[in-house]
């Protein structure tokens, strides 16, 4: 009876701190908005979650961000990345984002494929029954020439320097960032618009997020020492950008430089029209893989989730 009683009194005494702790612990955020998302991804490296990736990837499902997949680089390679940073636990996560639509489960197949795992195509075999309406596209990953974000070239456009951010979102690796430190020297190009609108907005993008963002300011130091002269001078303009805030000159210099091109270059060049379309795609990196930094926030005039507004691309378009 004793005993009971000094249980029964035990347990009274831990109710009231239970509460005091639980009052005192924040509640988990809600995804009902992309710029949730996007913060929510951004603070990831600072509190690793991965326990909540497949609420965030429902959620980002139902809000639309995986509609337009060539702008949807950022929320695939995080999701890759989370599962990649976390082995042992990548077959329970994928588990728990059923049921899935078979319209994100593209979203799904890509993210498996990207996340570096080595035994990458065992998970997705794995999955092969719940997702019957993508047996094409997951057959093409497993026996065909689907690549990985590896292997996907970072002159081949917005989406995988939007992805390879995603990536480092989720895990705050080098890799990605020496990447996308590489697509610097296409904002040298002085022949193909496309590749200097990438190179551009990689450089950005980078002297955006490094300015609010000291690890990755470091890694950008550290890349001086390895860097080709084709990217050590304009990575050291990002750096001083990014240490002054002055990343507005980045902008402007990358504009007169397309502005430039398309002046003296080819017709397909100075197509006005065509710059709209590259525009857009340079829009849905700028505007995703430098939002969840905070870029967004900080005024600059798009859609958040990869969306481009008339005010957006009339932003960064040069003027007539």
């Amino acid at each position: 009876m004793r005993f009971l009683t000094t249980l029964l009194l035990f347990v009274l005494a831990l109710v009231p701190a239970l509460a005091r702790e639980k009052a005192r612990k924040p509640p988990a955020p809600e995804f009902t908005k992309s710029e949730h998302v996007l913060k929510w991804i951004n603070d990831y490296r600072t509190a690793p979650d991965p326990e909540r990736l497949p609420e965030l990837v429902r959620a980002m499902g139902d809000l639309g961000l995986f509609r337009d997949l060539e702008s949807a680089g950022v929320y695939i390679g995080f999701t890759g990345g989370v599962l990649g940073a976390n082995p042992d636990r990548a077959e329970l996560l994928v588990s728990r984002i059923f049921p899935l639509p078979p319209e994100d489960q593209v979203v799904l197949i890509r993210a498996i494929a990207y996340s570096g795992l080595p035994d990458w195509k065992v998970l997705l075999e794995k999955f092969v029954e719940r997702m019957p309406a993508r047996q094409v596209l997951i057959r093409k990953y497993l026996y065909g020439d689907g690549k990985t974000l590896a292997e996907l070239p970072v002159d081949e456009g917005a989406y995988v320097v939007d992805a390879l951010w995603g990536y480092y979102y989720a895990t705050g690796y080098r890799e990605p960032i020496h990447r996308i430190v590489g697509a610097l020297a296409l904002s040298l190009d002085q022949n193909d618009v496309e590749k200097l609108t990438i190179g551009s907005m990689a450089k950005w993008t980078l002297a955006s997020n490094a300015s609010r963002e000291k690890d990755l300011l470091d890694i950008l130091s550290e890349e001086m020492n390895t860097q080709p002269a084709a990217v050590r001078k304009p990575l050291r303009e990002v750096i001083e950008a990014a240490e002054t805030f002055e990343t507005g000159k980045i902008r402007k210099d990358a504009l007169a430089a397309i502005e430039e091109l398309k002046t003296k270059g080819s017709l397909k060049s100075r197509n006005f029209a065509w710059w709209g379309q590259v525009g857009q795609t340079a829009l849905a990196l700028g505007c995703v893989g430098a939002a969840a930094g905070g870029v967004v926030a900080a005024g600059i005039p798009c859609v958040v989730g990869g969306a481009v507004s008339s005010a957006a691309l009339k932003y960064l378009a040069p003027a007539p």
